[in-house]
């Protein structure tokens, strides 16, 4: 089974949201649809997919959500501009 640990932040790239799941595509289609209203991700529009990687361990996914949560907003910036300098949505991508 394959899991991800996955950021998302909103249009003004203002708010990240750091997560982990074994369904990548469901999990993000939910935040978009704003299917939890009482959600973090709800209440400030985070939809859009910036930063994820793979795992097939679900430890190593965890520690490394709990890696990336625990870190400043400076370095969750460089860890996303690495990859996806402009911030692009990449839910296409993962379709």
């Amino acid at each position: 089974m394959q899991y991800y640990v996955y950021i998302l932040s909103n249009v003004h790239k203002n708010v990240i949201y750091t997560c982990v799941t074994n369904d990548l595509v469901r999990r993000v289609y939910e935040h978009k649809k704003h299917l939890d209203k009482s959600s973090f991700t709800s209440r400030y529009n985070v939809e859009n997919l910036v930063y994820f990687e793979q795992t097939t361990d679900i430890d190593t996914a965890i520690s490394r959500e709990k890696q990336i949560k625990g870190w400043n907003r400076k370095r969750k910036e460089k860890l996303i501009e690495a990859k996806n300098p402009n911030w692009d949505d990449l839910y296409e991508n993962v379709l």
